[in-house]
């Protein structure tokens, strides 16, 4: 509706209507547009930055997600390159070991790469730092399941030649414990259960009822089969190569110094003779002379999952049970 504009004549004393001129309706109708047409564009640019157009929009969500994902990737990296440090330490000091060959050197497991730099061009995209460093972490990884899949390799060749040698070498668990709930003490400095004192224990103890089998632990002879001061009733076999186990607290031995036994034999029962604080087995290793840590001898027994839990439970301080 249309405005009505009136103005007071004192000689008339009465109102009376204004008629605007054309060029003043012509300058109204101007003024409004141009209002307008400011009212809009500021509501535009106001919009446009704070909420940005459409596409920009979708970009910055495409970006958010990326960089999510990036930050995922970095994370899945750092525990595929956890997981694959704890197969070299046991291809090191487990695989290599038994076979008397010498563990890769680190040099040559972290050696970075050569020549100019090869992520150069990466350093000019948004978040340069983290998509280095992910793309370092994966040709880190590549490089280092490459030099671990040729070490395997090695192995195997090893394992190959060497037949009598992995039928000798202790690789089983003395009793019967898939559930790892039968893992009582590990090796290493303990507590001992009797004096109170610190004292170092040789081997792992395997709380178990009475009278649970006891196997051999791989092909060997049996040296020793008795009664042995601290051990009570106890199994001694030499496997060759330089391996030597110990079976101790047996409640029954079945086997005499001179026998030739599998790995998986039974060659006695659990109990608790000799030096013990209940039913139990403790065992040893023996290589070359010196004790070593019975845990690292368990490998056709153990997934690496059942390892690492292994490693842990025999850790635990306070149960040792001689």
């Amino acid at each position: 509706m249309r405005k009505v504009y009136y103005i007071y004549n004192p000689r008339t004393e009465t109102y009376e209507r204004v008629y605007p001129t054309v060029r003043q309706r012509i300058f109204n109708v101007i003024r409004r547009l141009l209002f307008g047409m400011g009212l809009g564009a500021g509501s535009f640019l106001i919009f446009f930055f704070i909420f940005g157009s459409p596409s920009e929009k979708e970009l910055r969500i495409e970006n958010s997600r990326l960089l999510a994902q990036y930050n995922v990737l970095s994370r899945r990296l750092d525990n595929a390159l956890e997981v694959l440090e704890d197969i070299q330490l046991r291809d090191d000091n487990l695989y290599r070991f038994i076979f008397q060959a010498e563990p890769i050197s680190s040099a040559i497991r972290t050696a970075g790469y050569g020549g100019t730099n090869r992520y150069e061009e990466l350093m000019g995209l948004a978040n340069a730092d983290l998509v280095v460093n992910t793309t370092q972490k994966m040709d880190l990884l590549n490089k280092q399941l490459y030099i671990q899949s040729n070490s395997f390799d090695d192995v195997v060749d090893m394992m190959k030649n060497n037949d009598q040698m992995i039928k000798s070498v202790p690789a089983i668990q003395p009793v019967s414990n898939k559930d790892l709930k039968k893992t009582a003490s590990g090796y290493g400095m303990r507590i001992d259960p009797i004096y109170g004192t610190p004292k170092f224990h040789a081997g792992m103890d395997f709380s178990a009822s009475p009278g649970t089998d006891i196997y051999a632990t791989g092909d060997g002879v049996v040296t020793k089969a008795g009664w042995e001061k601290e051990y009570g009733n106890m199994v001694e076999i030499d496997h060759g190569f330089g391996y030597v186990t110990k079976y101790a607290h047996m409640q029954s031995i079945n086997v005499k110094p001179g026998r030739k036994v599998m790995r998986g034999e039974v060659i006695g029962g659990v109990g608790s003779t000799g030096k013990s604080t209940g039913p139990h087995l403790h065992y040893e290793v023996i290589y070359k002379g010196k004790h070593v840590n019975p845990v690292n001898y368990y490998f056709m027994d153990l997934s690496a999952d059942d390892y690492d839990k292994m490693i842990q439970l025999a850790a635990t301080h306070g149960k040792v049970l001689d």
